[in-house]
């Protein structure tokens, strides 16, 4: 059986395009890593914790873990915890450049295959209106960078450069190559 350990209704809908057959295991762990670890390899090692935890209580299943950061300025931008913070997100990418990461891992019977991808994303310059417009949409909340390409944040993106699908939160393409090479 396929186990994805996420309960993000995006990662499922993407998972999807690859296959039905998968049922859902949310890792419920706290998402921390070492503090020595380079800024740009914590959404792999991420995926990697997420899913060696859901493997561990599933050992005969194929467990997919995922995590995708928002990273500009040296900084890994995650979820806003308030209105406010989403602002500050949001001013902090307007009109500039930024890269997001999603890690995945693939865990079946100990073994652990993980990779990275990188997509660059550039937002149109924002007003502050523009920005409490888009917060009052209540679709900041729950995403990384504070914004949803495929929502009503598609209005801030001037271009990516890379996997739209990466920045939605799974890199289909690459995972359904991973899953093909497991078998």
């Amino acid at each position: 059986m396929l186990i994805l350990a996420s309960a993000s209704p995006r990662r499922q809908e993407l998972l999807r395009l690859i296959t039905d057959d998968f049922k859902v295991v949310p890792a419920n762990i706290e998402e921390i890593t070492e503090k020595n670890i380079p800024l740009d390899r914590v959404p792999q090692v991420l995926a990697e914790k997420i899913a060696a935890h859901v493997s561990a209580l599933h050992p005969n299943d194929l467990v997919i873990g995922c995590d995708t950061g928002v990273f500009i300025d040296h900084h890994m931008i995650g979820k806003p915890g308030s209105n406010s913070s989403a602002f500050e997100m949001l001013r902090l990418l307007s009109g500039r450049t930024h890269r997001v990461i999603t890690g995945c891992a693939l865990c079946l019977n100990g073994e652990t295959t993980a990779f990275s991808v990188t997509t660059e994303v550039e937002f149109y310059p924002l007003s502050d209106d523009e920005i409490r417009a888009y917060i009052a949409t209540g679709e900041p909340r729950d995403k990384a960078g504070a914004y949803g390409i495929q929502g009503k944040g598609s209005l801030l993106v001037k271009g990516i450069r890379g996997d739209y699908f990466n920045v939605v939160g799974l890199p289909v393409a690459a995972l359904s190559r991973a899953l093909r090479q497991i078998g």
